[in-house]
């Protein structure tokens, strides 16, 4: 028994003097312990978060679309291309059928979203045409906000 006291004493002694930190010669700090990189990903963007919000639904969480009748954002020339009129897409949204993407028709017409502001609309492009094997530059609330004033929304 006396054995067992002396061990659970000797683990407390030595938990409460691990527990201080130590200084070294300088009388400096001690260095702060390296955090373990955490695999939990880091908060989507903006743009990440408006599209799950407001895209996903109908191009998926790939961007990969529904056959016939949502268009994909895949290395879409809608997409990757004019960047006014693809604004104007998101203001306006789309009827049916209307749009061809890569050689297919889509039939789904897309809601318009005109709702959103600016700074919104910009940040969801912006995160569709660097994501989903897009490498486009960033669509900027002033864009955004010329082709609503050019196009009364």
């Amino acid at each position: 028994m006396n054995d067992l006291k002396l061990l659970l004493t000797v683990a407390v002694i030595l938990t409460v003097a691990c527990s201080f930190p130590t200084k070294n010669e300088n009388n400096e700090k001690p260095e702060e312990t390296a955090h373990p990189v955490s695999l939990v990903q880091t908060e989507p963007s903006m743009g990440e978060k408006i599209y799950n919000q407001f895209c996903m639904v109908c191009h998926m969480k790939d961007g990969s679309g529904v056959p016939v009748l949502n268009p994909p954002l895949i290395k879409s020339e809608w997409v990757n291309g004019d960047k006014d009129q693809l604004i104007k897409i998101v203001l306006n949204g789309s009827e049916g059928g209307k749009y061809p993407v890569n050689g297919e028709t889509y039939t789904n017409a897309m809601t318009p979203h005109n709702f959103l502001s600016d700074e919104k609309i910009a940040a969801v492009l912006t995160f569709v045409r660097s994501n989903f094997e897009n490498n486009s530059d960033e669509v900027t609330p002033a864009e955004v906000a010329a082709a609503r004033e050019s196009n009364g929304k």
